[in-house]
Order: C-alpha cells, then structure tokens, then sequence
C-alpha cells in the first residue's frame, strides 16, 4: 500500500494504488475526489491517515497550480501553492501526484517538515529550492535536510518537445534533456536531485525511489489519458515534533 524513504525519520509514505475501495478508472487507493464517488476517497484517505497513525482531519494540501509558490501552515487546511512546510507537529502535509514527481523533506534535529509537488514547471522553477529556503525560514539547515523524491514518469517515458527541451538547457538543466530518436525526453528525478544539492542538500541525504507512475501500481495521467486517480505524498511531526 506505501512506499516509505529509508532517509526519512518522520512519519510519511508515498501510497501507491494498492489498500482503497475506488474502482474502475480509479480503482484502488484514489485520493482526490474531483471526478471519483467522494465517499470512496473519503475512506481511502481515512485508511491513509490510520496508517501514519492519524486521524483523517490532520491533512493540509494543496489546490496545486503548477508553480514555485510554498506555503507555511500550523493547521490542516486547503490552500493554493504547490508546496507545503510545517514545524506544527501532529499535521500531515500531502501532495497529490499522477506522474508529476512528489519531494518529501526533513530536518530532524529542527523539527521541520515539507511537502513540494514537482512538473516539468516546479522543477524548471525549482521548486525543490523554494521549499528548502521555506524550510529554513522555520529553523531548518539544508545541510542537515533529508529528502526524498518519489514515484513519477520516469525519463524514458516522458517524452517532450523541443521548446520544452530547450527551456530546460537555458535554465541550467540541459543534463537532464535525454536525447532520443524522434524527441527529447526529460529526467525530472535527476533534475530534481540536483536542484536540492545545488539548494545545500547534501546528496548523501537525497533518496530516489527509481519508481516510474507509469508501471501498473501507480496512477499516471499520461498513460490513462487523463481519466486517472492521484497518489499522495505524505509527511508529518510526530508528538515529540522531531519525527
């Protein structure tokens, strides 16, 4: 049901499609209710939360908007950005995915957690560095930042075109334009990656799940077409606020 990072201390996972009641198109553990039965996420969401030892309310996530907006919370709550930070422990923050990559990081000995939701856009904004620099204005290190980067459509399948590839060279990024015959890919993990080392993370503190949203345990938007349910990524405080 969850993929957990073995560099983070805090609560947190990445689910995958296994453990919901959603079904067809979203068949499994679908957790945004925009297009599937509201009372089938409600449950799945409620069975996410049970198993990071929660309750259901202790969610604050996004409207995600594709940008490098992060937003400082102390309560559940909905709010517009693509990325969350907290120091309130007891919160969950969640970031919604369905071949976008999911950035969960850490700083244990601050008691400081963030959530970022990165596209082709948040990484060519480097969203990830915005979340560390949000971190830090909690009391966070980026040297002592753990991070995790998730399941998302993985180079070799996401093919672009060439105006995208090249904004991605112009931005410093051109190591991640994988060149392929017909059109450019692009490798949003690896770019990620060193858009946190570049931010201070160090990279021994950097974890890649090597999954891709497009194998048949994910949901992908790509591969379904757009008619797809969302994985979550999720972290929070425990009790003692240091995870």
């Amino acid at each position: 049901m969850l993929l957990r990072a073995p560099n983070l201390t805090a609560p947190h996972a990445f689910t995958t499609r296994s453990g919901g009641v959603s079904v067809g198109a979203f068949r499994g553990l679908n957790l945004d209710d925009r297009q599937d039965d509201p009372a089938a996420v409600a449950e799945n969401r409620a069975r996410l939360a049970g198993a990071l030892g929660a309750g259901p309310a202790a969610f604050a996530r996004l409207d995600q908007v594709h940008g490098t907006q992060v937003v400082p919370v102390t309560q559940p709550g909905v709010w517009e950005g693509d990325a969350l930070v907290t120091a309130t422990p007891g919160l969950l923050l969640a970031i919604g995915t369905a071949d976008c990559y999911p950035l969960l990081l850490h700083d244990r000995a601050a008691g400081v957690v963030g959530a970022a939701h990165a596209g082709w856009k948040g990484t060519l904004g480097r969203i990830a560095r915005e979340t560390v620099q949000a971190m830090t204005a909690l009391g966070a290190e980026a040297g002592r930042i753990c991070a995790a980067v998730g399941p998302g459509i993985c180079g070799e399948r996401y093919g672009v075109g060439d105006d995208l590839a090249a904004q991605f060279r112009q931005a410093g990024l051109g190591d991640f334009v994988l060149d392929r015959p017909g059109q450019p890919h692009l490798d949003l993990a690896g770019a990620n990656r060193a858009v946190l080392e570049d931010a201070g993370v160090p990279a021994t503190n950097i974890w890649l799940s090597g999954r891709c949203s497009t194998e048949v345990d994910f949901y992908s938007y790509r591969r379904d077409a757009g008619v797809t349910g969302r994985m979550w990524a999720v972290i929070g405080l425990g009790a003692g606020g240091h995870g």
